[in-house]
């Protein structure tokens, strides 16, 4: 028994010393320090959670950050996977969470949108109506712990130079976008205006 305990700690300390963590274990480390976050339900459960896991791993989440997280459209869906027939009338049913996110920088410009998916399968006894809307919920909350977590992940693979960089980018994009139309408007003006077509009187 010390043996296996031991060697239960040597593994724990050589994955330690990898950088590998337990799903929902430990923190994640993040190169943005500061992000300001916002959602369309702005007292929802994702974004709390969201804000609560962003400021345990370090991040200061203000108003008056130069990144703006914002989680802007959370669809939720089922939809039968499974069938089994008989007097249990069983089945499998799959959720699913589409988040779609966007980040914003200087001037609210948007710097980039994506989204995270997550799916997963619930049996629903046909017998056991209450245990299975409860266990549709139980899962519910275990895929927006999920999402929370993917979320983190897709930041710890951002840096502030990458996004220095993709606020350049849309600079650039937004400067020229307003020279082509500064040019546009110049030659508008520059072009001679023709009179209108005289009729002649009867």
């Amino acid at each position: 028994m010390i043996k296996r305990n031991l060697l239960v700690m040597g593994l724990a300390v050589l994955l330690s010393a990898c950088g590998f963590q337990l799903r929902g274990t430990g923190q994640t480390e993040l190169a943005i320090k500061e992000l300001d976050l916002s959602a369309r339900n702005a007292y929802g459960a994702t974004v709390t959670q969201l804000r609560q896991a962003l400021e345990s791993n370090g991040v200061n989440v203000h108003a008056g950050a130069p990144y703006k997280l914002i989680l802007t459209n959370e669809a939720e869906n089922e939809r039968a996977a499974s069938y089994a027939g008989g007097s249990g009338r069983s089945a499998e049913y799959e959720l699913s969470t589409v988040l779609s996110y966007s980040i914003t920088g200087h001037n609210d410009t948007n710097l980039l949108n994506d989204k995270l998916e997550v799916r997963k399968i619930y049996v629903h006894d046909g017998n056991n109506i209450t245990g299975s809307q409860q266990e549709a919920t139980e899962t519910r909350v275990e895929m927006r712990r999920e999402l929370v977590q993917n979320m983190l992940v897709r930041l710890q693979l951002l840096t502030p130079t990458q996004l220095d960089m993709l606020q350049q980018k849309a600079d650039a994009r937004a400067k020229a976008e307003a020279d082509a139309l500064e040019a546009a408007r110049r030659a508008q003006d520059e072009t001679p205006q023709q009179s209108p077509l005289q009729l002649p009187a009867n």
